[in-house]
């Protein structure tokens, strides 16, 4: 007979010591699959910043759906969630809440090469995805440009990437399984629950725990890379007339550097029958990177970075040829652009979506505000996104543009961030547009509610199924709206 206590009223070691017994009965047949290596004492927990921490719990790390279920009913106090942690803002955490570490939940479920389609745990990454699509020559649809986030974080997060003629990931979802606050289980799709199924696609966490996700999949094929210099003020037109439907285009992006942020490199990927210029089919996994960490710390701490950037980076862009896989491309590793410390210094992600035909107004606020506040901007990368309309919390209604600012700041600088990006904020709103949520939380309540209206639906169906609120973090107590 399965053993579960109810711990929901308890403080302090007395509740921590109770959640010790029901895990440590768990393993006889509460929780399946189901395991607290190190214990449950109170620890802290950060996320990729690394700029705050908060103690839970405990933390529990299940391997399969039943022992999800069977951690939340012996259980009764508030949970969260952590997939790969690369949020910033404390999406992942909450005070004194069981932690669910979904890390060891990665196995491949099913399979259909035909069919173009694949289900997995919540936990996988894309880098391991990767490697068990490449020989079926098949390629995600749609995730982030880098390969160490985690399929259930993305889905909770709703993320995009380079690809053109996309949306957010939530468009390729086909389905998904949720554990809620009761323990029970429920399989969501566009035709079951298609409300909550909508709700969970961007909820970060705030409705129960995604344990598996089924994905459309696309062809791995051969692309070539092509950098081309274009005036600010030309870009849009440019876009549309070289990026924008056409067929071959695969990814795009272009990119905005200091100190004016006024000569984007457009970077394009195409379909193409060149030969390879790198025969590598994924990038290794663990490879040294000092060499990229010496240069952006060389680009951003010392005299003539600028100089350094442009000889470096720039330059070998727009010379050297460059012809790969698509799953080349799309397994490239954060380490690449991380710090070697994050003891002085971190480095951050902020993101703004615009309308298409507001590129120029916000583009010239947004480079005033970034060059008056010194704000330590190393690059701004412009995607495109099509509208979602599958997503309740959608951070794209219509077309947009995405303008990814990836910025440094000292550890203790956390503050003086706050003024500039609160700007940015209010410059995206007065254009029509958003900003993105998996971030520090800058935002006031005033400027969230603005930019996510829906927020009152999502709090809504989140009473109706976690009554009690079990399923909370840091984004979700600062901003979503109360009864």
């Amino acid at each position: 007979m399965a053993l579960v206590l109810s711990v929901g009223s308890l403080t302090g070691m007395h509740r921590r010591d109770t959640l010790r017994y029901a895990l440590v009965a768990g393993t006889i047949g509460a929780l399946p699959a189901c395991s607290d290596p190190g214990g449950t004492e109170a620890r802290s927990a950060h996320d990729i910043a690394r700029l705050d921490s908060t103690p839970l719990a405990g933390v529990v790390r299940p391997t399969t759906t039943s022992g999800v279920a069977a951690a939340l009913r012996a259980w009764r106090g508030a949970a969260c969630i952590a997939g790969a942690r690369f949020s910033m803002g404390g999406q992942t955490r909450e005070p004194d809440a069981l932690q669910f570490d979904l890390a060891g939940m990665d196995r491949l479920l099913a399979l259909d090469p035909v069919a173009r389609t694949v289900r997995v745990q919540a936990g996988m990454r894309w880098r391991r995805l990767q490697t068990l699509l490449d020989p079926h020559d098949l390629s995600v649809k749609v995730m982030q440009s880098y390969s160490n986030f985690s399929v259930g974080g993305s889905v909770s997060v709703n993320c995009h990437g380079r690809y053109i003629g996309e949306s957010a990931i939530a468009t390729t979802v086909r389905a998904l399984q949720l554990v809620t606050a009761d323990g029970g289980t429920r399989e969501l799709s566009r035709d079951r629950e298609p409300a909550l199924f909508g709700a969970v696609l961007g909820g970060y966490g705030g409705l129960g725990v995604v344990t598996e996700v089924e994905l459309d999949l696309a062809p791995n094929t051969r692309i070539a890379r092509k950098v081309t210099s274009v005036p600010l003020d030309d870009y849009p037109d440019w876009f549309e007339a070289n990026v924008l439907g056409k067929d071959d285009v695969v990814m795009h992006n272009g990119d905005l550097v200091p100190p004016d942020f006024d000569a984007p490199l457009a970077i394009t990927w195409s379909r193409t029958n060149l030969p390879l210029t790198d025969a590598r089919r994924l990038v290794p996994e663990g490879l040294d990177y000092g060499r990229e960490q010496n240069l952006i710390w060389s680009a951003t701490e010392l005299p003539g970075g600028d100089a350094l950037r442009e000889r470096y980076m720039t330059r070998r862009l727009l010379t050297e040829p460059r012809v790969i896989m698509r799953n080349c491309e799309a397994s490239l590793d954060v380490a690449s652009i991380e710090p070697r410390t994050r003891r002085m210094s971190t480095y951050l992600l902020q993101e703004y979506f615009i309308p298409m035909g507001a590129f120029r107004p916000f583009v010239a606020r947004m480079r005033a505000i970034l060059r008056a506040a010194d704000a330590g901007v190393l690059n701004v990368s412009i995607r495109h996104a099509n509208a979602d309309t599958t997503s309740l919390m959608r951070w794209a209604d219509r077309d947009m543009f995405c303008f990814v600012l990836y910025h440094k700041q000292r550890t203790w600088q956390d503050a003086r961030a706050t003024g500039w990006t609160r700007a940015l904020i209010d410059a995206a709103l007065d254009h029509g547009g958003r900003y993105y949520l998996p971030y520090r939380l800058h935002a006031t309540r005033r400027q969230f509610m603005r930019a996510y209206p829906q927020a009152e639906r999502f709090a809504a169906i989140k009473r109706d199924v976690d009554p009690d609120n079990r399923f909370r973090n840091l984004l979700w107590d600062r901003y979503l709206p109360r009864a």
